[in-house]
């Protein structure tokens, strides 16, 4: 990280700040040198506000800190990705991302929406409806099944069959929160809540 070219762009680089789990891209700022070696000591995002022309750390005032996973130069040296775990929302407007609501969230988000679309829809043929339709002590029962074949292949150490049945629970989960009328993001956040608490 010693080649980053801050002469380039007048002493400051964009630094494109990307939530390292879902890949979503959540905002762009800019930093000087003083804010990439202030984030990278601190471990938190630190930006050149160019408004109020002074370093910025992200949260300072609403407690959003983006706590900082990977740096990546690209290959000019003249713009900066950093992929972090964020603690609530990145946009002042509420809204995860300062590019709206509607940003790929990765595709453990899309099933949630397959599982959605399939209940809605109502086709017989489905059988995330059929299970939907027996009810949480049905459901509940699968993600119990599901996780002990799960523990099982931890131990007979299979990669292959541990990848599946690690899949088939995650499913069935997230067919239990549908049920249950909650979403990946309400667990999400209780998540980020906790690492919150932690640091």
């Amino acid at each position: 990280m010693n080649n980053i070219d801050f002469k380039k762009g007048n002493g400051l680089v964009p630094a494109i700040i990307q939530d390292d789990t879902t890949l979503q891209v959540l905002m762009l700022g800019f930093m000087n040198y003083e804010a990439y070696t202030k984030t990278v000591a601190e471990g938190r995002v630190t930006f050149f506000s160019r408004t109020k022309n002074r370093l910025w750390t992200k949260g300072e005032t609403s407690g959003n800190f983006l706590f900082v996973k990977e740096i990546i130069e690209d290959c000019d040296h003249d713009t900066l990705l950093l992929k972090v775990n964020l603690v609530g929302p990145v946009c002042h407007t509420g809204n995860v991302s300062c590019f709206g609501k509607s940003q790929e969230k990765g595709f453990l988000y899309r099933l949630e929406d397959i599982i959605d679309q399939r209940i809605v829809e109502g086709s017989e043929k489905s059988y995330t409806l059929q299970l939907f339709e027996k009810g949480v002590k049905r459901v509940a029962q699968k993600v119990g099944e599901e996780a002990t074949e799960l523990i099982i292949e931890a131990i007979d150490d299979q990669p292959e069959q541990f990848k599946n049945e690690t899949a088939d629970l995650l499913y069935h989960l997230l067919v239990l929160l549908r049920v249950k009328s909650m979403k990946l993001s309400d667990i999400e956040k209780v998540l980020g809540e906790r690492h919150k608490m932690k640091r």
